[in-house]
Parts: structure tokens; C-alpha cells; sequence
């Protein structure tokens, strides 16, 4: 209890929290500040203080899952906000960081871990990807856009922003009439149905989720488009032909360093010589890391967010011109935050579906991911890439323009 009660007073100066020990002890950390959440949470037994002082990263969410820590005032994601808002990335002290012992044996295993060879990157996508349809039109939007939205206005409404996330990434791919799309992950079809009823273009998604790939196959049917639009359960490295343009979003995270050359070397490969490529993904702002354990055990097993220098080093040499960087530094903060509220309005209907541990698993999952775009060190990156350095307009204007057109 007495370390515990240290590790909270190093980490909270600004906001409030009050902690009631299981012994009946009660402590109170931090100064109640404008802008900083006041939480109150309760240990319900001795041993899940330690838990999370073993490990914090594992700890701290498999307390909160299985009702060891209960929130009492506020809830998870004020809890999760006013830690990481009193150490934000900028700062770079990092009061959570493991012993570099732990980070050393980390780094190691979480090495081994993602090295994604095929066969165990469709397991690791059914593991996410193939649960319940229901959970996923619990929180998502009406398209199931599983990817960070765009937001122009941040109080603009969860489908609006995916919509005008869909019109952003269209824009830079620079699409014309008749052009052959690939799409790599390409989740519940949204964006390919997007681009052929927007552009024309004939797509081919593809997928390692079955679950996925048999709402994508029935949407193109009910929109009476399977004939331009279809969709496949292939690994991209088995892909053939070559497309015009290919758009990959939210996908790259599953890839794995040790496949990015690969990944890079194949997308070229696919392309016309006037091809194009946007890549979106979540990224670190800083150097490369490794995942944290509750997130690998739980939510993305395989799953890795990389550095800009890993995406760029693994380009160098494919002769893959890399055109055009964007970083989206607070957009997923706000799409988290819409799912969020709809998981914590549909909480009866999670539970119904699976059980309570679950619902708090997703509840804190989402809690943590926006988090960690508010304070932390995530962002996203919307890259483009090129064969021809003649291919696109020498400035970016057409992007806007284009946008505007789609929105």
C-alpha cells in the first residue's frame, strides 16, 4: 500500500484523486485544477494494488476488468486522462515507464512477437476483427469505419468526420475514371464502396477477416456493384495483378517490422508505372518501441504502431518515392472519444453479448487509446507514395480541391 501510495503521489499533482485502500485507508493525491479530471477509486482487495505495481501496463487494466479497481467518481477514461495528462509525451518524463531491466526483456520478447508470418496473422486478425457484428454497430458509425475519422470541426458528429476522412484519403489518391483500386485491409468494404460509387474505379478488396469479408461481400451485393467492387480473403503478400492506385487504412499496424520491406516491395510491384499509393496508419511520434503487454494479451496480439523512421528505413531502396507526410495529431483522439460514449451508452448490450469483464476490457481499451493520442506519443500518418516522380501535380492543391468536390 505504502508503494502504491508513492507511485500515485509522483504521478499526480495536477487534479485530484482520492484512493480508499481495502484496508479502509483512505488517501488523497494531486490539487484539484481547472482542466484536470477529480476521480475517486477503490481497491477491493490487498493484492490488486501490488498486481499493478509489478507490472503497471498489465496490472492496472486486468484490475479494472475484473472489479479489483472500481472507479467511483468519474470513470475509467477520467481515471486513465488525469494520469497521463500530468506526464504528456512533450515532457518526455514519463513517470510510467518499466525499469530499463523490464523494457530490455520487453524489447526482446515483443521482437519475437512480431514477426508476423502469415499463418499467424490471420489468427491474430480473427482474434480482433471476428468478434460479435453487433459490438461493432454498437460503437461504430453506420459504414463501420474502424480507422481514425478526419475531424474539420471537432464538434462535428462521429459520421460526418468518417466521411470526411474517406473524401481526405480519396483526394490524395488522386483517382480518375476506369483506374483499378486495391485495397489493402480493407475491413467491412466502406471505403471501397466509397471510392467506385465516388470515382468509378473498380476495386478489389482484400482481408484476412472472414467475418469482415462476408459484410463487404453482402454490401456490394445489396448496392448491386459486386461486379466492380469485390472482395477477397488473401493475404497481401499473395496478391497479383496490377491496380492503378492502392489505399491501405489501419492495416499497416498489423504488418510487423520485419515485414515492412516486404510490404513496400509488394505494393510497388502491384502498381501501374503511374501508380500511387496512400498509406494511413497509427504511428509513434518518437523513436521506435515496443507494445505494451495488456494491449498485445488482450486487443491486438501481433499488433505493433511503427516509428516514421521504421516506415521510411524500410522504403529506402524499393525506389518507391515517397510524395507527400501528413500527421494527424488529435483526430483518433476525438474518434476514441465517440466510441467511447457509444460502448458506455450500449454497456448493456455488451454485456448481454459477452459479460462484464469484456465490457470493461473495451471500456478501458478505448479509455487508453485516446489517451495516449491526447497525452501520449501516438499520432497517425497518412503517407503517399509513388513510382513516377511525374505522376502527381507538383503541388498539393489538387488535394484540396478534390476534397472539397467529395465533401
Amino acid at each position: 500500500m505504502a508503494l502504491i501510495d508513492l507511485f500515485l503521489a509522483a504521478r499526480v499533482k495536477r487534479g485530484q484523486l482520492v484512493v480508499h485502500h481495502a484496508d479502509g485507508q483512505t488517501k488523497t493525491f494531486g490539487t484539484p485544477t481547472p482542466g484536470f479530471p477529480e476521480v475517486t477509486i477503490r481497491f477491493t482487495d490487498k493484492g490488486a494494488a501490488a498486481a499493478i505495481l509489478r507490472d503497471p501496463a498489465l496490472g492496472a487494466g486486468e484490475a479494472y476488468m475484473h472489479g479489483r479497481l472500481v472507479v467511483e467518481r468519474g470513470d475509467v477514461r477520467d481515471l486513465v486522462n488525469l494520469l497521463t495528462s500530468n506526464d504528456p509525451w512533450e515532457t518526455g518524463t514519463n513517470a510510467l515507464a518499466a525499469s530499463p531491466q523490464r523494457r530490455a526483456v520487453q524489447a526482446v520478447t515483443h521482437r519475437i512477437g512480431r514477426i508476423n508470418m502469415a499463418t499467424r496473422a490471420k489468427r491474430n486478425v480473427a482474434h480482433h476483427y471476428d468478434l460479435s457484428d453487433r459490438l461493432y454497430d454498437l460503437f461504430l458509425d453506420a459504414d463501420r469505419q474502424y480507422s481514425c475519422a478526419y475531424y474539420t470541426d471537432p464538434a462535428n458528429t462521429l459520421e460526418q468526420a468518417q466521411a470526411d476522412k474517406k473524401a481526405h484519403i480519396a483526394a490524395k489518391l488522386a483517382l480518375q475514371p476506369g483506374m483499378k483500386v486495391l485495397d489493402i485491409g480493407c475491413g467491412w468494404g466502406g471505403m471501397a464502396l466509397y471510392l467506385h460509387a465516388k470515382t468509378g474505379a473498380e476495386v478489389l478488396g482484400v482481408t484476412l477477416s472472414e467475418e469482415q469479408l462476408k459484410v463487404a461481400r453482402r454490401r456490394a451485393e445489396e448496392a448491386g456493384v459486386a461486379d466492380k467492387v469485390r472482395f477477397e480473403l488473401i493475404d497481401y503478400r499473395h496478391v497479383t495483378g496490377t491496380f492503378d492506385r492502392i489505399v491501405s487504412v489501419g492495416m499497416f499496424e498489423h504488418v510487423g517490422p520485419a515485414h515492412y520491406r516486404t510490404f513496400f516491395r509488394q505494393c510497388r510491384d502491384l502498381l501501374t508505372e503511374d501508380g500511387v499509393m496512400l498509406l494511413h496508419t497509427i504511428g509513434r511520434a518518437g523513436k521506435p518501441g515496443v507494445t505494451d503487454k495488456w494491449t498485445t494479451k488482450y486487443i491486438f496480439p501481433g499488433g505493433y504502431n511503427p516509428a516514421l523512421s521504421e516506415i521510411v528505413a524500410a522504403n529506402e531502396g524499393s525506389r518507391f518515392m515517397l510524395t507527400d507526410v501528413e500527421v494527424l495529431r488529435l483526430h483518433y483522439g476525438f474518434t476514441l472519444d465517440a466510441w467511447y460514449d457509444r460502448t458506455v451508452a450500449a454497456r448493456d448490450a455488451i454485456v448481454a453479448l459477452y459479460d462484464e469483464p469484456f465490457y470493461r476490457m473495451w471500456q478501458f481499451y478505448l479509455a487508453g487509446a485516446g489517451a495516449a493520442f491526447r497525452y501520449g506519443g501516438l499520432v497517425n500518418y497518412q503517407l503517399q507514395f509513388a513510382r513516377n516522380r511525374h505522376t502527381l501535380p507538383i503541388t498539393r492543391d489538387y488535394m484540396i480541391e478534390g476534397e472539397r468536390a467529395l465533401r
